[in-house]
């Protein structure tokens, strides 16, 4: 997300710098993450006892047997064509009411109260950088494939962290062992270290399992958004990041430069989108205009999907 480095280490206070720019880096903007989740469990802790364990584990084992690349080059096909409807990022977030995310270990709520929990958190902490409080309230739209006017695409087909295909799978993966019943798994041209891919080509030139986050990158992409490029890096690959990118330095092969700048913002970026998770509601109607201004700074009033 060129060379095999080792994973970055990011010392917040060496690092800090003055906000403004999106090119200029503020690690540590305050948050501090809570003891636990909104079950009483450490965050993103897939073994568990809860609720929560078995729903999450059958979604990874169907996930990842079914994520090939062909599977991804199809879908890329169908919904790159942003032919399905026309509506407003707000009208986008409304229809995210209707659903929860089954790959979600930490959080059992409506997605719009996560969108809008990120989002605050970061504003608080990070009150200079707009772009980023937006990309915090919009990075899971996509998960409207859920809906049925976007084909209601089975839950392991939106969510849940991402993967590179096309190359072997890395065994930091959350529950790896499922990828052996993938066809790819098997597949020479496939399940190589490189694979389809070469040494440092940008993460730009890797497919990823299908989801949520590369279809928002398109709508976003090809919607004409100003967000920076930052901004576009985090919505592609916030579910890749949680596990084997940061926390294993996993596929850094197939990095390039620009991905390697990019994905300090994405470890800013990150904290927020799992830790803020909590049972505390946020007044839709009262940060509503906020996001609303933002909305139109950064993309049109209407956009294809």
């Amino acid at each position: 997300m060129t060379i095999i480095i080792e994973q970055p280490q990011f010392d917040a206070a060496a690092e800090r710098k003055v906000a403004g720019d999106p090119a200029e880096l503020v690690l540590d903007g305050g948050f501090t993450v809570p003891d636990s989740n909104a079950f009483g469990h450490t965050f993103r802790d897939y073994d568990a006892e809860s609720e929560r364990k078995k729903t999450v584990e059958e979604f990874y084992s169907v996930n990842h047997i079914n994520q090939t690349y062909e599977f991804v080059q199809r879908m890329r096909d169908a919904y790159g064509r942003l032919d399905k409807t026309e509506m407003s990022i707000w009208e986008c977030i409304e229809l995210l009411n209707e659903f929860i995310d089954d790959s979600d270990p930490d959080l059992d709520m409506p997605q719009i109260e996560h969108l809008l929990q990120t989002a605050e958190a970061i504003r608080k902490d990070y009150p200079d950088e707009d772009w980023l409080h937006l990309t915090g309230l919009i990075h899971d739209l996509g998960k409207v494939l859920l809906h049925p006017s976007f084909g209601e695409l089975p839950q392991w087909a939106v969510v849940g962290d991402t993967f590179p295909v096309g190359c072997a799978f890395d065994e930091c993966n959350v529950h790896s062992k499922y990828f052996k019943e993938n066809p790819d798994y098997h597949n020479p041209e496939f399940n190589t270290k490189f694979g389809a891919y070469s040494e440092g080509c940008g993460l730009d030139k890797v497919l990823m399992s299908w989801g949520h986050d590369d279809y928002m990158y398109l709508v976003a992409k090809e919607n004409k958004t100003t967000l920076p490029s930052a901004g576009l890096f985090i919505i592609r690959y916030h579910s890749f990041y949680r596990k084997p990118l940061h926390k294993h330095g996993a596929y850094t092969h197939l990095m390039n430069e620009e991905d390697k700048e990019n994905l300090k913002w994405l470890h800013v970026f990150n904290k927020y989108d799992l830790y803020s998770k909590s049972s505390i509601r946020i007044d839709v109607e009262e940060v509503k205009p906020y996001y609303m201004s933002l909305i139109d700074k950064y993309f049109p009033g209407k956009l294809r999907w």
